[in-house]
């Protein structure tokens, strides 16, 4: 199990070699050194995992490496744990990240940053890989903050277009605030256990608290606060969609293998505190989930670039991996989370693809016609977007997502079941539309074919992992994870699955209707009305949340901003020199040199004494 650290270490040695080599190294050796350091990283993981499931029968295995810190009784170790949640993560993210590695590597053939773009996507992973391996909070809130600081330098990679220097710094703001959070959420921990080891935090809560004590409510929002910020969920959303900024590989890398996935990790790891908090859980994990799954749908439906659709998507599938933790289906918010990151990262990879033979065009419309000139992007396409509208036993997505649904329906919480319903009636809209849009009808944008092994060989394996046989892979959960109540109930299930798969069937109709043999005629006449293009407008702008956030947070703060730019603190003190000086001006005055204003001035100051020496008489 020692080699465990070894998953982190290599990425960690690939950024450093890469971060001070830059324009002294080639192509060739920041490849091999960037893509060969993941693959090292996913190989040492596939031989950790095999040990350790065949030798430890999933209980949990501790690596301590070093005292970090020594303050009095606050002594945190740099330490790891590996059990079956960090080991799935892990996992996920050297193996889906080495084909993302493998992938950009073509993709940004002949960039003049090469070896800076893959320094930053090694040191991206390896903080991801000490976030989910960490074995106290602190150590995770150390790879949470890598990720974060890793995610502002990739999403403005091309630093010179001012617009993605803001996308960045956007990303980099909205989820410091959810950090803020996180980091009251581990103060409020250390003050009642003394502690920031997970292990001991998670054993004692039940025996300290009782059920929805408001401390430990308290606590449970600061860490869903924290959750939310990394995952893209409202309100602190608002980041997700400008960060497609970056190069596509980032995109894929973000959403489908680190980034995203870690509040519904953070959760998940510390499930015992939100279960003594059942309606923190329910109605804010849950409940927001849910709503954050609905807006990410409509907003997708009016987007008109490919990645945006796909940001979109995301926070609508994360969305559902809250509804499964929030109605306690912890073992099926990780497997979607799994079977996500395959479907998604195929996504992002063939549209990068698709933006590589378009010579970098984005926008859907200036598209159509491009099945018969990349045919693998369009099978990459068709067989992700089957996953992401979950089509029914063929694909890996319907395994998990149809997971949630009978988990919420199985629980009794029906009105996350019918949101969920509802939300894959506007994935399958929103999934036809962007594939018919860009595959189908008169080719709009000379598109050019693609080829070479780095692009073909991580479009192939996703492919492979996005249907059902994605599926057949089984976290081992088991001993990590409580069971949830639809795994030993079936009554009911097979309704449950039937209204989900409805839903999913009649969003697909009603997209072919709209778009082949409609021909857009309803769409063009509902966007061209007055109530439609005002609903266009609102979904093409997320609902109008970042003009909310500007109105209520950002223009206070610039006038804010710039009442201090003028320094009123330095200027108040500047009072007593500006008297002193009125008074020294009116003084100066009286100083004429001529005879009469100074017996006039004698006069009148004898006059004033006088007439105080009798007041003071009487």
């Amino acid at each position: 199990m020692n080699m465990l650290a070894l998953t982190f270490i290599f990425p960690l040695i690939g950024f450093l070699i890469l971060a001070v080599g830059r324009d002294r190294l080639s192509e060739k050796i920041a490849t091999f050194i960037g893509v060969g350091s993941l693959f090292l990283s996913a190989m040492t993981t596939a031989f950790v995992g095999v040990k350790f499931l065949a030798y430890h029968g999933g209980q949990p295995v501790f690596l301590p490496l070093w005292t970090w810190v020594s303050v009095g009784e606050f002594a945190p170790k740099f330490g790891l744990v590996l059990d079956g949640l960090s080991l799935t993560m892990t996992a996920i993210i050297t193996w889906v990240g080495f084909l993302i590695h493998l992938f950009a590597s073509w993709y940004m053939k002949d960039d003049a940053g090469f070896s800076r773009f893959f320094s930053y996507l090694n040191l991206f992973v390896a903080s991801m890989l000490l976030l989910v391996q960490a074995d106290n909070l602190l150590l995770l809130y150390l790879g949470w903050e890598g990720v974060g600081i890793c995610s502002y330098l990739l999403i403005g990679y091309y630093f010179s277009n001012r617009a993605n220097g803001r996308a960045a710094m956007k990303a980099f703001t909205v989820t410091r605030v959810g950090d803020v959070f996180l980091a009251i959420g581990l103060f409020l921990l250390f003050r009642e256990f003394g502690t920031l080891d997970i292990h001991t935090i998670i054993a004692k809560a039940p025996e300290i608290f009782t059920i929805n004590h408001p401390t430990m409510i308290l606590t449970a929002l600061m860490l869903i606060g924290g959750a939310f910020g990394k995952s893209a969920q409202i309100p602190l959303h608002t980041w997700l969609a400008d960060a497609m900024a970056g190069p596509t590989p980032v995109s894929a890398l973000i959403h489908a293998a680190t980034m995203v996935t870690a509040g519904v990790y953070l959760i998940a790891r510390m499930h015992p505190l939100f279960i003594l908090t059942p309606d923190t859980l329910l109605y804010v994990v849950g409940g927001f989930g849910a709503v954050s799954m609905i807006v990410a749908g409509f907003c997708a439906l009016a987007q008109t670039d490919i990645k945006r659709v796909l940001a979109y998507s995301t926070m609508s599938q994360l969305g559902y991996m809250f509804i499964a933790l929030g109605v306690g289906a912890w073992q099926v918010a990780i497997f979607h989370l799994m079977t996500h990151a395959f479907f998604k990262a195929l996504l992002f990879l063939a549209s990068g693809a698709v933006i590589i033979s378009t010579h970098h065009e984005q926008n859907i419309f200036k598209m159509g016609g491009l099945r018969k000139k990349i045919p693998l992007v369009f099978y990459s396409f068709v067989v992700g977007g089957g996953a992401l509208v979950a089509l029914p036993f063929v694909t890996v997505g319907f395994y998990s997502k149809e997971a949630i649904l009978w988990e919420t329906y199985a629980t009794g919480h029906m009105a996350l079941f019918w949101a969920g319903a509802f939300g894959a009636f506007l994935t399958a809209v929103y999934t036809f539309r962007l594939i018919y849009l860009v595959f189908f009808g008169q080719e709009k944008t000379q598109a050019q074919p693609l080829s070479g092994l780095s692009y073909v060989l991580p479009l192939v394996v996703l492919i492979v992992l996005s249907t059902g046989i994605g599926a057949l892979i089984h976290p081992p959960l088991g001993s990590v994870l409580p069971a949830s109540v639809g795994a030993t109930l079936h009554e009911g299930k097979h309704t449950a699955e039937g209204i989900a798969m409805g839903m999913t069937v009649l969003g697909l109709l009603l997209a072919y209707y709209l778009y082949v043999p409609n021909k857009s005629s309803i769409l063009n006449k509902w966007t061209n009305s007055t109530l439609g293009g005002v609903c266009v407008y609102w979904c093409y702008h997320g609902l109008g949340f970042d003009a909310l956030y500007d109105l209520v947070f950002v223009k206070p703060f610039l006038a804010i901003c710039q009442f201090f730019k003028a320094d009123p603190v330095d200027k108040l003190w500047g009072i007593l020199p500006a008297l002193t000086n009125l008074g020294n001006c009116l003084m100066t005055k009286t100083q004429t040199g001529r005879l009469g204003s100074h017996a006039i001035s004698f006069g009148l100051g004898l006059a004033v004494v006088l007439i105080l020496a009798m007041m003071t008489v009487v």
